[in-house]
């Protein structure tokens, strides 16, 4: 493995400082569930480091790693083993090599078709007529795939087209008309981490277009994922840009400091558990403003064992390599929900309640895993 790529991926991500203690290991979801074969972080980084190229691309850890970043929070060594897998898998895609693809492909398969600069969409049937947007606000609510996920994922009862509903909802309770772009398209976040670097770019250019055409300055996005890639891979990838953007629960939670608070008292209703998302938590640092939102709610808050920093993924991501070991994490962290004794598991990242909704079906769903899940936009709404 000698090719000047590679040493520039080792060395901007620091992982030749690897200092082999194992506490990425101790953490590593995939470690701690893979059953059929052993798969450490520092393993991993020490076959790079030592030009085993093989036995890289086919290691179990390349393709299935959930870049949570878990291992990174506890790193002596500042360690970026994250975008190092990111940057090491647009390598292996640009040499043919891909991770196996979930649901038939059918999440990259649209988000592909959207990189047709003459493709038009019909995808704003969701706006309800008492729904106001504007067309020419500096405000953007940027929805992402949800209207997309609700079709794929109705079986699940997953609330895409509602999370889109609920969120334009309160921003007009607070007196925000948004624009809402009737073509824009996927963010592309789940091709740049699975290395498909191209079809990302492509994307980023036509939404980055669409924005600056809309004269856009504020982005609001419910989805943790759009908002870090807006945000932070945007200007890293595309060059920089003049948007603000903010997670909703982010945007939301400032509203009610600086306005009040305008929902109503549920301290009649069961405790709530929160379920960090990786790209919300460890990505962009945003833990307290989801919780002092269901705290705006006289709810109470039990936190699971493994929560903020220490939380664990939801088992999967960008659409690929998901298998039992996902499965058994996904499982794991709807029994630590169950756990708190709550009776509501809250998500603000639409991926989480979709993997979570999914470990719960089958014929013999694992015992302890029989939580309710909503997302904290919905939940929130309903108590306006």
């Amino acid at each position: 493995m000698t090719g000047h790529s590679i040493k520039d991926i080792v060395g901007q991500s620091r992982v030749s400082g690897c200092l082999s203690c194992g506490k990425c290991s101790a953490v590593c979801p995939i470690t701690k569930y893979e059953t059929q074969v052993y798969a450490s972080p520092r393993l991993f980084i020490e076959k790079v480091l030592t030009g085993k190229e093989e036995e890289v691309w086919n290691d179990v850890l390349f393709q299935s790693c959930l870049t949570c970043e878990r291992c990174e929070a506890l790193c002596s060594s500042d360690v970026h083993f994250s975008e190092f897998i990111r940057d090491l898998r647009a390598e292996a895609f640009a040499d043919g090599r891909a991770g196996p693809c979930t649901h038939g492909d059918a999440v990259k398969t649209w988000a592909r078709i959207m990189t047709d600069p003459g493709l038009r969409q019909n995808r704003l049937e969701w706006l309800a007529p008492d729904l106001k947007t504007s067309r020419d606000a500096d405000i953007l609510f940027f929805t992402g795939c949800l209207p997309y996920y609700d079709v794929l994922f109705k079986h699940l009862g997953v609330e895409g087209v509602e999370i889109a509903r609920n969120g334009l909802k309160i921003l007009n309770h607070f007196g925000i008309e948004p624009q809402v772009l009737s073509q824009e398209v996927c963010c592309g976040h789940d091709f740049l981490w699975q290395g498909e670097v191209e079809t990302f770019r492509k994307l980023a250019a036509l939404n980055l277009e669409r924005l600056k055409s809309a004269k856009i300055k504020t982005i609001i996005t419910t989805c943790p994922e759009c908002a870090y890639t807006l945000k932070t891979d945007y200007p890293k990838y595309m060059g920089g840009h003049d948007f603000k953007v903010m997670h909703f629960s982010q945007w939301l939670d400032a509203q009610v400091k600086e306005k009040g608070n305008p929902f109503k008292n549920r301290s009649d209703r069961p405790a709530v558990t929160f379920q960090d998302p990786c790209r919300l938590g460890r990505f962009q640092g945003i833990y307290e403003e989801p919780r002092h939102l269901l705290r705006n709610l006289g709810l109470t808050l039990k936190e699971m064992d493994s929560n903020r920093e220490t939380a664990l993924c939801c088992g999967t991501s960008c659409w690929t390599h998901c298998g039992q070991t996902n499965k058994t994490i996904q499982t794991q962290r709807l029994q630590q929900a169950k756990a708190t004794g709550s009776g509501l598991l809250v998500t603000a990242c639409v991926k989480c309640q979709i993997h979570l909704r999914c470990a719960q079906i089958g014929s013999k769903p694992e015992e302890g895993t029989d939580i309710a899940i909503q997302d904290l936009t919905t939940l929130l709404a309903e108590c306006l």
